[in-house]
């Protein structure tokens, strides 16, 4: 069952990332200011490459 979870989310973060990205910067922006949105935008990219990494599937 273990194995079935990893490789849905292995599968969804790669659109879960592409999604939330252009939602959540843009109306950080226009909600909080330009300095929000690039932390927000910093943060959720820096989220976003390491939960990549991590899940990543190498040849072994």
């Amino acid at each position: 069952m273990k194995r079935n979870t990893l490789r849905w989310f292995v599968a969804i973060t790669p659109l879960a990332g592409a999604m939330a990205f252009p939602v959540l910067v843009p109306l950080t922006m226009a909600k909080l200011g330009i300095g929000a949105g690039v932390g927000v935008a910093l943060a959720l990219s820096s989220l976003w490459f390491v939960t990549m990494l991590s899940t990543a599937e190498m040849p072994h």
